[in-house]
């Protein structure tokens, strides 16, 4: 395990951090204002949610991952890890069957709710995140690093995305910023789900040099295939395959859109924009490029 856990520890930004026996109690603020005090560096860490998954494997810490939800998929030798639930609910027995001395939860899928005052009562901290930005993943990471007893590592690692996007942020600086609509999934009602601004997803929309297309504000991302047509953006983006990008275009009135005529629909990785986490700079840095290359 060691191997695969130095290699992904390179590819997000260093090398893995041991433990600090040195380290002594800190006290961390989560992301609903509660005081969340650690003894020592958690050795046994159960993160709910594939991106705090990401996070604890970004700080080059995936060996302290001791539970993980169902729909985690990276890194993958997290894979075989105890399933704590995800799919109908989180169990508060398959949680504390694994020992944690810290589980990390966000608000999504009721998670908080589940498993907060339970842990609590077992004497077991929890940390809660929120992910509405780039900015609020590198803090997480920063604060992470304090909770595990790794703060230069959280502090490296958030610096070095930070530099990365004020790279993509530098060479679009003063280019025109194409209207974009990024559609991230198809519901069975005929509706779709699109990026919207005060979301995450849209904040990594707007760094990669897009501007959004659809009117409004707010986190609510299903909208009818008639406003997406009605907008009429310069690029279509879909956060998927291309055979779900093909799927999409083949419904009425879309081939006839500005973006498929001029060639420019293009498929974004889902993991990439929908998963906030450090892998979301790769997707950021590789729309930039994309939208910059367009005739």
């Amino acid at each position: 395990m060691r191997v695969p856990l130095l290699a992904l520890a390179a590819l997000l930004g260093g090398a893995a951090v041991p433990p600090s026996a040195a380290a002594g109690p800190v006290s961390v603020s989560d992301a609903v204002g509660r005081t969340v005090e650690i003894a020592a560096p958690p050795m046994r860490i159960v993160p709910i949610f594939a991106s705090n998954v990401e996070l604890v494997a970004a700080l080059g810490l995936a060996d302290r991952i001791v539970g993980i939800e169902d729909y985690t998929r990276f890194p993958p030798e997290v894979l075989s890890r105890p399933r704590v639930g995800g799919r109908l609910g989180f169990s508060v027995d398959a949680v504390a069957a694994q020992r944690p001395d810290l589980v990390i939860v966000t608000p999504s899928r009721q998670a908080m709710h589940q498993l907060l005052d339970p842990m609590e009562r077992l004497g077991i901290p929890v940390i809660v995140l929120l992910a509405r930005s780039m900015e609020e993943v590198l803090g997480n990471l920063r604060l992470l690093g304090q909770a595990l007893g790794a703060p230069e590592k959280g502090e490296a690692v958030a610096a070095s995305l930070a530099r990365r996007l004020e790279v993509v942020a530098a060479g679009g600086a003063g280019r025109p910023c194409p209207s974009a609509v990024m559609v991230t999934g198809q519901l069975g009602n005929g509706l779709l789900l699109a990026a919207r601004p005060d979301t995450y997803t849209g904040d990594a929309m707007v760094r990669s040099g897009a501007c959004f297309a659809l009117a409004g504000r707010g986190a609510v991302p299903q909208v009818s295939p008639e406003a997406v047509l009605a907008s009429d953006p310069d690029v279509l983006l879909f956060a998927g395959s291309q055979q779900g990008l093909a799927e999409l275009i083949a419904r009425p009135g879309f081939r006839d859109m500005r973006a498929v005529r001029a060639g420019r629909a293009f498929t974004v990785e889902r993991a990439q924009f929908l998963i906030p986490g450090p892998r979301t700079v790769d997707g950021i840095e590789t729309l930039a490029r994309t939208l910059r290359g367009m005739p």
